[in-house]
């Protein structure tokens, strides 16, 4: 029964196509017992993505599949997150955790495949549960935890044990955009190599927020930003919770009136407020397609894996490029150079911060810095805060002498940064 069962992949994986290389490729038996028996997977995210991948890998072949998502299930997950069911007019899944749902479901239509859910973070996880997985694959909406498990990665290898070294495939989608890659810590780029192609968030001026409204975002960006600090004092803005981005909906509804500018809705303002961007079904089937199709690769040398950056577009009509993503020497994670940045001495230390607020490849929001003798600004706790606040107005060379190492930290960073800030001749 396995044997019909997969026969379609058999002739893949018993014979040597063209571009195999003859030394890699060892076909037959033992490498489907391998992909079929020892192969053990990791998909983190089972959302969108997430789910076309699971059942992708499920139906390839893969048996022992690990999948980590710390979120619950929503009614607007159902149209495109196939795993999750809505049941004789009643949300059968809604609430409860992805992960374990999309396991039960994948188990339940493909038997002999095992797949072992965690309802939680990627973070809550140590080095020793990833270094059990032969493939890692991202099928992730957050820049954040993608840095993370990229520097996880990076920092688990041992040059002394080629075991350490776990092939990372990255899938993301950005409406009709998308893009897969192949990350070989240490060999090939990293994740933070290329944080400069990401696309800058949209930013408002807060004049226009505040004065000349042109559009029904101003007006969404007004109420969240502007009016509910003014309202709402000791209470943070929930973009989670309904009650607030009702408030937030009717105010920028009538801020929108006064200025006759049409469009404000219940999903706009959503969107705004948590950066939603549409996710559609038919880039996540291409792009976790491209993903499982480079995991087949690298878990049976079948054909030479992606090398290693495949970008989608299919907006105006299907487009694909491929092209290698050269490493950054001045990559903090898998560089290993210290990232060097020139300063006027004059300039003081916010002035620092800001650039470094500024540089789209750091992707930093609330920096800590430390020189090797002192503390030069802290974000926390908060009477640390507020013992180091004056150094934000004091010049670097007060601070610092040319070619210092400040150590840079900051929550969204799962690394600590080196910078080495030389000073310009004014």
């Amino acid at each position: 029964m396995v044997a019909s069962k997969y026969a379609h992949l058999d002739r893949v994986l018993t014979r040597a196509g063209p571009y195999v290389d003859p030394e890699s490729f060892q076909g037959g038996a033992e490498v489907q017992s391998f992909l079929r028996d020892q192969c053990k997977v990791l998909v983190i995210g089972a959302g969108g993505l997430g789910c076309e991948i699971l059942a992708n890998l499920a139906l390839m072949g893969f048996a022992d599949i690990h999948v980590i998502d710390m979120d619950t299930i929503d009614v607007s997950n159902l149209n495109r997150q196939f795993l999750f069911r809505w049941v004789s007019r009643r949300p059968e899944d809604v609430g409860k955790s992805k992960a374990q749902c999309a396991a039960d479901f994948v188990m339940k239509r493909v038997p002999g495949c095992k797949v072992t859910p965690y309802h939680g973070k990627i973070q809550d996880k140590d080095d020793d549960y990833y270094m059990q997985f032969n493939i890692v694959i991202c099928g992730l909406d957050s820049v954040d935890a993608r840095r993370w498990i990229s520097a996880t990665l990076v920092n688990l290898v041992d040059p002394e044990v080629p075991e350490s070294l776990k092939p990372l495939i990255d899938g993301g989608t950005e409406g009709f955009k998308g893009q897969a890659r192949v990350i070989l810590p240490t060999i090939t780029s990293c994740y933070e190599c290329s944080l400069d192609m990401l696309t800058p968030p949209t930013a408002f001026p807060i004049c226009t927020i505040a004065n000349t409204p042109r559009q029904p975002e101003h007006c969404i960006e007004w109420a969240s930003i502007l009016e509910w600090p003014k309202v709402f004092k000791d209470t943070k803005l929930d973009n989670d919770d309904p009650e607030h981005i009702q408030w937030l909906f009717d105010t920028a509804r009538k801020r929108a009136e006064e200025f006759n500018i049409p469009g404000v809705t219940w999903s706009l303002t959503q969107g705004v407020v948590k950066r939603i961007i549409p996710a559609i079904a038919s880039t996540n089937a291409i792009v976790s397609a491209a993903c499982c199709n480079e995991a087949f690769k690298i878990a049976t040398s079948t054909n030479p894996y992606l090398n290693n950056y495949m970008m989608y577009t299919g907006n105006e009509s299907i487009y694909t490029y491929t092209f290698e993503h050269q490493r950054k020497p001045e990559c903090p994670v898998c560089g290993g150079e210290k990232v060097t940045v020139s300063q006027k001495p004059s300039n003081s230390l916010q002035d620092l911060i800001d650039m470094l607020l500024e540089r789209q490849e750091f992707q930093i929001r609330r920096p800590s810095l430390r020189l090797a003798s002192k503390s030069l600004y802290l974000q926390a706790p908060p009477q640390l805060e507020e013992a180091t606040r004056p150094n934000l107005e004091k010049t670097l060379a007060e601070l610092m002498q040319s070619g210092d190492v400040v150590t840079v930290t900051d929550a969204g960073l799962p690394f600590s940064l080196d910078l080495v800030v030389q000073f310009e001749q004014e």
